[in-house]
């Protein structure tokens, strides 16, 4: 369960506070498990700790195990059961993924689900999750990835703040603004990247791993965000920055590796989440 804890969060601190134990506690069952299977199971990645090769046969059987533990308490009458891990950036869990899983849940009262807050690239190897929700087109082997929606980021900010210090001009105006967004050395999707870096270098700014935090940050007075127009666009604490200079069009993903598939109830959540519509 160490191992697994690890695999899917990607960092030993995650994994320790998800487990309740610390830090060394999980460095010494990962220690204790790569003796016991001659090789190492993990390795570092500019994304975290990935599964190694001898790692993904460790992944496969603990999950296995983790499957017949969870349906020890699953009634086999109520349909689907056991527990699907999906990877999702925060603001499409919050306004599409639960709104998608919430009725498969109530079918499926033995179903379980782990959510992974996530913006990062799409793992080439199995990261300890059965669905990735990504920014932009993946390209993983072996793996089923269809679009969802598109959306697109642009600049608003509170009319407060733009009396204090003045709507900009243009987007070389920006130099001389605070942009909420994300953290730059922190920041692993290319096509986010790409929306950051059509702007000037702004003053310094609130920057945040997370989108809600980019939200709030625009809501506060205490800056212009680069948001998804579909958390800004009808917030009525809100205007729109520059409209007809900076607008940039994005797309989430959801992807699946074909052996995650074969379970009916990641096949199942699957299919909810391509299939569901906002309401």
């Amino acid at each position: 369960m160490t191992f697994l804890a690890v695999a899917r969060l990607g960092k030993y601190t995650a994994a320790a506070q998800v487990l309740g134990v610390n830090h060394s506690t999980v460095s010494r069952r990962i220690a204790a498990l790569e003796d016991a299977m001659g090789g190492h199971v993990l390795t570092r990645t500019a994304a975290g700790w990935e599964a190694t090769l001898l790692g993904q046969r460790a992944l496969a059987v603990a999950e296995r195990i983790e499957t017949d533990l969870a349906g020890l308490v699953t009634d086999d009458d109520t349909g689907l059961g056991g527990l699907v891990r999906i990877a999702a950036p925060d603001a499409f869990t919050a306004l599409h993924l639960v709104p998608a899983i919430a009725p498969l849940q109530e079918t499926h009262p033995g179903l379980a689900f782990e959510l992974i807050s996530a913006t990062q690239r799409v793992r080439q190897h199995r990261s300890g999750v059965d669905i990735e929700i990504a920014v932009g087109r993946p390209h993983v082997r072996k793996a089923l990835a269809t679009p969802l929606l598109e959306y697109m980021l642009a600049l608003y900010a509170a009319p407060e703040y733009l009396e204090r210090h003045g709507a900009p001009a243009s987007i070389a105006g920006l130099a001389h603004h605070r942009v909420a967004y994300y953290i730059d050395s922190a920041l692993q999707v290319d096509e986010l990247d790409a929306a950051g870096a059509r702007l000037p270098e702004p003053a310094p700014s609130i920057r945040s791993t997370s989108v809600f935090a980019h939200l709030a940050a625009a809501q506060a007075g205490a800056g212009i965000g680069l948001l998804p127009d579909f958390l800004a666009a009808a917030d009525p604490r809100l205007v729109r920055v520059l409209p007809d200079e900076y607008e940039h069009t994005l797309a989430y993903w959801a992807v699946t590796r074909e052996e995650a598939l074969r379970n009916p109830a990641v096949a199942a959540a699957f299919r909810a989440i391509v299939e569901h519509r906002p309401a």
